[in-house]
């Protein structure tokens, strides 16, 4: 014998019933779309005209138009509870409808089952009237099928018994809910509220946001970091939230969650990034085992449109700084003219078409770790266009002056960072006659875009750069010094993506690079 949970149901006659009950009860859940509940139907309102009198006989139906179709269907008589909000059935937590409950005493069944067996319903009939001391119904039970199967319980549809098991008492949400009008438009009403970053939005329902947090061991509550600028507490449950929004799916959680560690350490400096003028924006590149897992693209159109995860990934990242954070534009985001990579950039490395050390490997990880990188730049992707180049030298001499753009040509020994996306087709040409090592690369790109220093001072065709006045106090000796176009080769990052045809690799142009800007990071993903 259980006891069972207490309720409070409204029939359709408007009038209260709860549970348990001074009577004994019968409790029978049912849909109306269900062939055995309507099988059951008849049986059950025979058993109120046989016992009814003497005990309550509630069927509980779960949907509010079910209940009067299952009662002008079979002529009901009995009471008929409506619990199409599913709650009800939710806390009593079982399989299949019809589902019976047999409590004599008014609140512990005696008897539970599922389904329709003629023999359970014999021995319940039979059970009720020495109980109640009444007469059996009046029942043909030799027209009645031996056994028919129950159908699966409206509560346990996926969408609804997540949104029930996020209401429940213990849940793990604890954002702050917002109530939608009947009469609005969700998709308006995110839009009026600020969440949105200019496109529509997935609306982070209870059930929703539940499912998501299903992509991830962490506990919700959890503060992965404080959010600049508004230090906000970046929760997995928030982050959660965004990601929701940003139309993520659950898998794509672990790899939202290590991006924004790495963006709200120090070093990165995501503050810093969304505040100036220039018009910064993450970048985030994912390497490892988890690429494949999720689907995420490296081939073709890898820093394009048409792929959920690089897509998503990216948006719910920027979505995170906005709605936790509190950068916006107007706001602390004063970017002059912003970028398209303030709505998302992530791909992930073509580690399979890489004759180099993957990125992740390069900065300290395990080949086998799935790991997120993040750079701050503030333009990209710029296609670098070679076609006829067939000698690794030249394609890679190439590559360099397609970086000279960085910032303006005249800006030589940039203190900036660089991400170089290298085609494969770019690849093949390189490596046409042997192993050409990244820091080759590197040294090749310093070489062809070294220029003398007098080439950075202003003049008649540029102001920009070394001012004439400083360059006066130079000697001739001084002005013709070789400068290249990095402070360092380890600004220059190079990782591979893209197609196999089409001879275009392409560049992100870096921000301020250091302490009083930002450098990138990376962080370990966090696999379920």
């Amino acid at each position: 014998m259980a006891t069972l949970p207490n309720f409070e149901l409204n029939a359709l006659d408007g009038q209260s019933q709860a549970f348990p009950s001074t009577k004994p009860t019968l409790l029978y859940f049912a849909k109306e779309d269900c062939e055995t509940c309507n099988l059951a139907a008849p049986v059950l309102e025979a058993l109120h005209k046989a016992h009814g009198a003497e005990a309550n006989i509630w069927m509980i139906s779960q949907s509010a138009d079910g209940s009067l179709i299952l009662r002008d269907r079979h002529g009901l008589t009995l009471p008929i509870l409506d619990d199409s909000n599913l709650k009800t059935s939710f806390v009593y937590d079982f399989n299949i409808v019809p589902a019976i409950y047999w409590c004599p005493t008014g609140e512990t069944a005696e008897t539970h089952f599922e389904g329709f067996v003629k023999s359970e319903w014999q021995g319940l009939d039979k059970a009720m009237a020495g109980a109640l001391k009444t007469q059996s119904a009046a029942l043909d039970w030799d027209t009645l099928p031996d056994w028919r199967p129950g159908c699966g319980s409206k509560h346990l549809d996926p969408d609804v018994h997540d949104r029930l098991k996020a209401e429940a008492d213990d849940s793990p949400i604890r954002a702050r809910k917002i109530e939608v009008a009947s009469a609005d438009d969700v998709a308006e009403f995110m839009f009026d509220q600020g969440f949105s970053d200019g496109l529509p939005l997935v609306p982070p329902t209870p059930e929703r946001v539940m499912r998501m947090l299903s992509g991830t061991r962490r506990s919700p509550q959890e503060v992965v970091a404080q959010m600049p600028p508004n230090m906000g507490d970046a929760t997995i449950e928030k982050i959660a939230i965004n990601a929701v929004m940003a139309g993520c799916k659950p898998e794509y959680l672990p790899v939202v969650i290590a991006a924004i560690e790495a963006m709200c350490t120090d070093e990165f400096n995501i503050h810093g990034v969304m505040a100036t003028t220039m018009g910064a924006s993450p970048v985030m590149v994912v390497n490892g085992p988890i690429r494949d897992r999720i689907g995420m693209n490296s081939g073709l159109m890898a820093l394009g449109t048409g792929n959920r995860a690089n897509a998503t990934i990216g948006r719910a990242v920027r979505l995170a700084v906005r709605n936790i954070g509190g950068s916006k534009p107007g706001g602390t985001d004063r970017s002059t003219l912003g970028n398209p990579m303030k709505f998302s950039m992530c791909f992930a490395e073509r580690e399979d078409r890489s004759p180099w050390t993957p990125l992740h490997v390069e900065r300290g990880f395990k080949s086998d770790d799935s790991v997120v990188t993040l750079f701050a730049m503030t333009s990209g992707p710029v296609h670098i266009v070679d076609q006829e180049s067939r000698a690794p030298d030249e394609i890679a001499g190439t590559l360099g002056l397609g970086l000279e753009s960085v910032f303006l040509p005249k800006y030589h020994m940039m203190p900036v960072d660089t991400l170089l996306v290298v085609c494969p087709e770019h690849i093949d040409t390189l490596m046409r006659d042997g192993l050409y090592e990244k820091d080759k690369l590197r040294a090749r790109i310093q070489e062809v875009t070294t220029r003398p220093l007098r080439d950075m001072v202003a003049n008649e065709v540029s102001g920009a750069g070394m001012t004439r006045a400083a360059a006066a106090k130079l000697g001739e000796e001084q002005l013709n010094n070789p400068v290249p176009k990095f402070a360092k080769p380890d600004h220059i990052h190079i990782v591979v993506a893209g197609s196999d045809a089409g001879k275009f690799s392409s560049a992100y142009h870096g921000w301020v690079t250091g302490p009083m800007g930002s450098q990138s990071v990376s962080r370990k993903i966090e696999e379920v």
